[in-house]
């Protein structure tokens, strides 16, 4: 035992030194609609496996060092290394003290800022976090996914102490920006040249989607890079974390649920499905396995806009993959997809803007995509519509919005487009009328 702890501890005085001395590595800044820390919480950076969470704890490092914070006070220790098999808990301390060995005068008197990357693989590391932010003049930054411990769970575990930070794949500013495209200050007033040129990108980012590992890689490497998070995701999220023993009924779900954005999706229907294909499944476990693809983030899920929780539970949901690009990996139509892929990423932009989402049914029936109540107290109904040309579509997607503002009279109409469209109907008085990729990049410009 006493030749593991010596291991361990010179492992860990390693990587503190390098921890301390290495600048972070460069890379595509992320936007996140939200404080990255709030005093006397622990930040907990959450998403999907691959979509940047270590890159985004290196962005946070940068940041602090251009506010004038040394890279001493910015330690990153990442606990994904085989050399630490064995660790505990009650190891880490010595990473603490030997930091303030190396830097005595910090402890009394500046703020440690920590980046701790997949610290989950640590029993025990809970305590030691809730320990050193009560005892210790610190903050602290973390992250992980594994079979052990989900992102999200990660925050979980904090009992009210984590400070939640979501991070999705790249947004369409981001993208552009990592693809080296200039991102324009005024969307909304460019030449034609610029238009088309900027639509050209939205409509490849729609297709390539945002996960930053696949940007610019071959259409066949890009699908079999993805198809390999998906693969990861179901193994080592939900099959060997839960142990769930029927793959095939998890398999059967993600085809559905991924080939299928912004589709109803229904626990019982889907069930009946299963079962009349042979499938021996109880209805619990089909909830269960929709709830762990949640938990994962590899599905996101809607609920229907309703005061009665019977009627929240009677209609089905709509669901959506994490990623736009993971759409066609299941399905197998050779359709282009489009309107699913621009649904789908709308709904991942309100997510990056904090927004409390459902979808709406009104009185009559008619369907609106999102009711979305923003941080600011504000709420919007947006509608989703790729081709608006054609005179039945307009008055289907336009007639719905307009119905639905008569009982959410309060709300701003809106409806996102995949280009700069002119309807063939008139658009109701007070509705705004834009392509998506300028209803993105305008908000974050202005």
């Amino acid at each position: 035992m006493a030749v593991t702890k010596e291991r361990i501890a010179k492992v860990l005085e390693a990587k503190l030194a390098d921890g301390i001395s290495s600048l972070p590595p460069a890379a595509t800044p992320r936007h996140i609609a939200q404080a990255y820390s709030f005093p006397g919480k622990i930040s907990a950076v959450v998403g999907m496996r691959r979509s940047g969470k270590t890159t985004f704890l290196h962005q946070m490092r940068r940041e602090a060092m251009e506010r004038g914070i040394p890279l001493q006070r910015l330690p990153f220790i990442n606990f994904e290394d085989e050399r630490l098999g064995g660790i505990e808990g009650e190891d880490l301390a010595f990473l603490v003290e030997e930091y303030y060995r190396r830097f005595p005068a910090f402890r009394a008197n500046e703020t440690v800022i920590w980046h701790f990357d997949e610290i989950q693989v640590v029993p025990g590391w809970e305590r030691f976090l809730r320990r050193i932010l009560d005892t210790e003049k610190v903050e602290l930054r973390i992250t992980g996914s594994s079979a052990a411990l989900l992102s999200r769970e990660i925050a979980t575990a904090l009992r009210g102490r984590a400070w939640e930070v979501p991070l999705f794949p790249f947004g369409f500013e981001e993208y552009l920006i990592h693809a080296g495209r200039p991102v324009p200050s005024r969307p909304d007033f460019l030449s034609s040249v610029q238009r088309s040129a900027l639509e050209s990108d939205f409509r490849q980012w729609l297709v390539s989607g945002g996960f930053p590992e696949v940007q610019g890689c071959p259409e066949d490497v890009r699908r079999r890079i993805l198809s390999d998070y998906v693969d990861v995701a179901m193994l080592r999220d939900v099959i060997e974390r839960h142990g769930l023993s029927n793959v095939v009924s998890l398999r059967w779900m993600v085809r559905q649920l991924l080939c299928n954005a912004g589709s109803a999706f229904s626990v019982e229907k889907f069930h009946g499905v299963l079962k009349s294909q042979g499938l021996a499944v109880s209805k619990d476990t089909v909830h269960q396995i929709l709830a762990y693809l949640e938990d994962c983030f590899l599905v996101l899920t809607l609920w229907m806009d309703t005061d009665s929780e019977r009627k929240r539970m009677v209609n089905p949901r709509k669901a959506y993959p994490v990623d736009s690009a993971l759409i066609a990996l299941y399905d197998w139509s050779g359709k282009a997809n489009t309107g699913h892929a621009l649904e789908t990423m709308v709904l991942i932009e309100l997510l990056r803007r904090r927004a409390e989402l459902r979808y709406v049914r009104t009185t009559s029936g008619k369907e609106v995509d999102f009711i979305a109540r923003m941080p600011s107290g504000e709420s919007e109904l947006i509608q989703v519509c790729a081709d608006l040309t054609n005179t039945q579509t307009a008055a289907r997607e336009l007639g719905a919005l307009a119905e639905a503002a008569r009982e959410y009279p309060a709300a701003t109409c809106r409806l996102l487009t995949l280009n700069r469209a002119v309807s063939p109907i008139e658009v109701p008085e007070g509705l705004i009328l834009q392509p998506a990729y300028e209803w993105m990049l305008t908000s974050l410009t202005e």
